[in-house]
C-alpha cells in the first residue's frame, strides 16, 4: 500500500543544496523534517542541552559508508531488473554484491535502495534514513551499510545500502500465495521481534524515535525469520520531556496509521502502538488490514475482527485458516486482547511497547509449557507403548476365545433344548 502524504505547506520550496550534506537544511518551520538536533529542557531551575539525533549521528557517522554511484551501477549490473527485489513509493530495492573496504575476501550480498527522483521529498526521506540508521543499532532493526549522494545536470540521485534479507519482509509471508504458510511459532517469534525493535526506538535511546510507518511490508526476516524494522525515511524524533506530542505533518500507510494522528497531526510513541496492534491482528487472521477484493463488510480488517469478540465462540473463525488448526487457540486469545490494548481509541490507554514485549514473551511461554506438559502426559515412552500394544493385543485375542466359547455354550444349550422338546412330545 502506497504512503500517505498531507502537506501543510504546499508552497514551500523544493530547491536543496547540490552536495549531499548530513546536516539538516529543514527550516524549524517545517514539520514534517527531522529535527534539528537538540534542544534546552529545564531542570532544576538550570538548562540542560538535550542531544538530539543529529548530535548522535555525528558520532557515529564515520561507521557509514560512502559509495559513488559507479560502485553501485556495477554492484547491481546497472540495476538490471533481474535484480529488483522490492519497490514501492520511495522507489526500487535491486539485490547486488559490493566489494569489502580492504578489497580482499569475498564480495558481500547487499540490498541496494535507489529513491524515485522526486526531488525535496526523496532527499528528505533519504536524509533520514541516513540520520536515524546511522545512530540505531540493535538486533531487531535493519543495518545501514552505506550510502551515495549524487546531484547532476540529470536530477538528484539518493541511494541507501542495507544488509541483506533473503527472507523478504512479513506482508509477503502472510499475503503473497507463492510463499510456505508461516506456521504458528514463527509468527510468534517474528512479531516478538519487531514488537522489541519499537520497545528499543521509543524506551531504550537517548533520543525517542517514533517509526512512523510501522507496517507487515517494514518488517524484513534475515536467514533465520528475525524480524528487523526497515525504512526509517518517516521516522521522527519523539516530544521533549515536558510535551505531549510532535506536531507534525500527517504522513503514513492507509490502514495502519492511528486515527487519533490522523485527526490531529499530533505525534506520540502511542502512534506507533496502534499500527502494532494492527499488523497483530493480520498476524492472526492472514488478512491485510485494508483488502478491497473482500466483500464490503470485510474490507478493513478492524471492523471485521470486532464481529468476533475475542472472548466469544465463534472468535476461532478468525484465525487464519492456512494455519489448519496448528495453533494454540488460548494464546490467540490472548494476542487478540494485546491487539486490542494496542487499538484503544485514547493513546493515553495504549501500553508502551515494553510491556507489549513482555507480554507477547509471557504468553509464548506459556503456550511452549502448554504444549509440553501434554506432549509430557500424552506421549508415552517406547516400552510403554510396546507394553500397551501387547496388552491390546492379548486382550483382542481374550474377547474372541469368550466370544467363541459363548457361540459353543449357546449350541450345547440349543440342543439340550431340542432334546428336552422331543421327550415331551414322545
Amino acid at each position: 500500500m502506497k504512503c500517505f502524504y498531507y502537506f501543510k505547506e504546499k508552497s514551500r520550496s523544493r530547491g536543496h543544496k547540490s552536495a549531499p550534506e548530513l546536516r539538516n537544511p529543514f527550516s524549524k518551520s517545517d514539520n514534517s523534517a527531522p529535527d534539528s538536533g537538540g534542544g534546552l529542557i529545564k531542570s532544576t531551575g538550570s538548562e540542560v542541552y538535550r542531544r538530539g539525533i543529529l548530535d548522535l549521528y555525528e558520532e557515529k557517522a564515520p561507521n557509514l559508508r560512502v559509495f559513488s554511484l559507479s560502485e553501485l551501477r556495477i554492484a547491481t549490473n546497472d540495476f538490471n531488473r533481474k535484480l529488483k527485489i522490492g519497490e514501492g513509493g520511495f522507489g526500487s530495492v535491486y539485490q547486488g554484491k559490493i566489494k569489502v573496504v580492504d578489497g580482499q575476501g569475498e564480495p558481500t550480498l547487499v540490498a541496494i535502495k535507489k529513491l524515485n527522483k522526486d526531488g525535496f521529498q526523496g532527499h528528505k526521506q533519504w536524509l533520514a534514513e541516513v540520520q536515524f540508521l546511522g545512530v540505531v543499532e540493535h538486533p531487531n532493526l535493519v543495518k545501514l551499510i552505506g550510502y551515495c549522494g549524487v546531484d547532476g545536470e540529470r536530477g538528484i540521485q539518493r541511494l541507501l545500502v542495507y544488509e541483506y534479507m533473503p527472507n523478504s519482509s512479513l506482508e509477503d509471508h502472510l499475503f503473497k500465495k507463492t510463499h510456505p504458510v508461516l506456521p504458528w511459532e514463527k509468527r510468534m517469534q517474528i512479531i516478538i521481534g519487531a514488537a522489541q525493535g519499537l520497545a528499543y526506538l521509543h524506551e531504550e535511546l537517548e533520543v525517542q524515535v517514533i517509526f512512523r510507518d510501522f507496517k507487515s511490508s517494514n518488517v524484513l526476516l534475515d536467514e533465520n525469520f528475525q524480524a528487523k524494522l526497515s525504512d526509517f525515511g518517516l521516522a521522527r524524533e519523539g516530544p521533549t520531556p515536558g510535551s505531549s506530542h510532535v506536531s507534525t505533518a500527517v504522513v503514513g500507510t492507509h490502514g495502519y496509521a492511528a486515527p487519533d494522528y490522523i485527526e490531529t497531526g499530533h505525534l506520540t510513541s502511542k502512534s506507533d502502538v496502534w499500527s502494532f496492534g494492527v499488523v497483530l491482528y493480520e498476524i492472526l487472521t492472514g488478512r491485510r488490514s485494508l483488502e478491497r477484493s473482500l466483500p464490503k463488510a470485510e474490507q478493513q480488517l478492524l471492523n471485521w475482527v470486532k464481529q468476533y469478540p475475542v472472548d466469544g465462540r465463534k472468535f476461532s473463525s478468525i484465525i487464519d485458516q492456512r494455519l489448519e488448526e496448528q495453533y494454540s487457540l488460548s494464546a490467540a486469545r490472548k494476542i487478540a486482547k494485546v491487539a486490542d490494548r494496542c487499538l484503544m481509541k485514547s493513546y493515553k490507554e495504549r501500553p508502551k511497547m515494553s510491556e507489549v514485549v513482555d507480554k507477547l514473551k509471557q504468553i509464548m511461554k506459556t503456550t511452549t509449557d502448554e504444549d509440553e506438559g501434554r506432549n509430557s502426559s500424552s506421549s508415552p515412552s517406547e516400552k510403554e507403548e510396546d507394553k500397551q500394544i501387547g496388552v491390546s493385543e492379548s486382550a483382542r485375542r481374550r474377547f474372541a476365545h469368550l466370544a467363541k466359547l459363548g457361540e459353543q455354550v449357546e449350541g450345547v444349550g440349543k440342543r439340550r433344548f431340542m432334546i428336552m422338546q422331543r421327550a415331551k412330545v414322545s
